[in-house]
């Protein structure tokens, strides 16, 4: 496994902890503007996903890994199409753990 380049699990609250770092989240596309995805946190949070062309529809949920260039906004390198049916309360819970109690037993 490669831990060169660690990515950390955010929601919308914690991506402003990890500015200029590697990040992994998932948003709910709510629109496509101008080459970049509005989307919604699993915090309930507006973020914007700029970079590669995501051809994710809208109402979709969408993996995001990239750096954290602002505190709602990433610089995506690899987009995921999750589809339609995710539970964003589970990988909200995910995140707290990953940023709290449990964090040794992440990278």
């Amino acid at each position: 496994m490669d831990t060169s380049s660690p990515t950390v699990f955010v929601n919308g609250e914690l991506l402003k902890l990890y500015m200029g770092r590697r990040v992994r989240t998932v948003v709910q596309v709510i629109r496509n503007e101008g080459g970049a995805v509005v989307g919604q946190s699993t915090d309930n949070q507006q973020l914007t996903v700029k970079g590669p062309n995501q051809s994710v529809p809208v109402m979709h949920f969408m993996e995001v890994i990239g750096v954290a260039d602002g505190p709602q906004s990433i610089r995506a390198e690899i987009c995921t199409d999750f589809g339609s049916n995710f539970d964003m309360a589970s990988y909200n819970g995910l995140c707290k753990l990953a940023n709290g109690q449990f964090k040794n037993l992440f990278l």
